[in-house]
C-alpha cells in the first residue's frame, strides 16, 4: 500500500524487521536552536540563572534524551548507543533571529539501524531543557530549525544536509 517502512500491506504501522540487517557504524548529526532575549542569554552565558547551569543540564538532558528514544518515538529501535555529545554555540545578535543558542548533538552506534531519530529527540530535548529553565526570566523563547545535518552507514549511504 506504502512505500513507507513503518507501514504493512495492509496499511497498518509496525516497526520494522531489522533483524537481518548485518550490523555497521552508524552516526548522525542533528542541529536546532532556540532564540530568546539577549537579557535571557546573558544569564546562561553568565551562569546566574536562578535553577543552575543551564547548559551544563541541557547537556545532560539531551544525552537522556536520546537513550530514551525509542521510549519516546513508538515504533523506533531500542539501540545501545556508543557515543552521545552535545554543543552549544550562544549566538548575539548577528542574524534575524536575534539572539540563540544552537544545539548540535552527535550519536553514534553500530548496529542494524540509524540514529538520526536520537540525535534529533537529543536536539530537542536539550532545547526544551533550556526553555525550561529560563522560562520565569522570557516565556517567549521559540525553538526552531531542528533538523538533520548528516548521517553516516547503513544502506542508503551519507547524507549530508545542504546548506540553508
Amino acid at each position: 500500500m506504502s512505500s513507507l517502512t513503518h507501514f504493512d500491506e495492509h496499511g497498518q504501522a509496525h516497526m520494522v524487521d531489522v533483524g537481518d540487517k548485518p550490523a555497521t557504524r552508524r552516526r548522525a548529526v542533528a542541529q536546532g536552536r532556540i532564540d530568546m532575549l539577549p537579557a535571557t542569554l546573558a544569564v546562561i552565558a553568565s551562569g546566574t540563572a536562578k535553577k543552575g547551569d543551564v547548559l551544563g543540564i541541557a547537556r545532560v538532558a539531551g544525552i537522556q534524551g536520546a537513550k530514551k528514544t525509542s521510549d519516546l518515538i513508538p515504533l523506533c529501535h531500542p539501540l545501545a548507543l556508543t557515543k552521545v555529545s552535545i554543543e552549544f554555540d550562544l549566538s548575539p545578535a548577528t542574524d534575524a533571529h536575534g539572539v540563540s543558542v544552537t544545539c548540535r548533538a552527535t550519536v553514534e552506534t553500530t548496529g542494524p539501524t540509524g540514529v538520526e531519530m536520537e540525535a534529533l529527540t537529543a536536539v530537542q530535548v536539550a532545547l526544551l531543557t533550556i526553555y525550561d529553565m529560563c522560562k520565569a526570566i522570557d516565556r517567549g523563547m521559540a525553538v526552531n530549525d531542528v533538523r538533520l545535518l548528516e548521517k553516516e552507514g547503513g544502506r542508503s549511504g551519507h547524507y549530508f544536509s545542504a546548506p540553508r
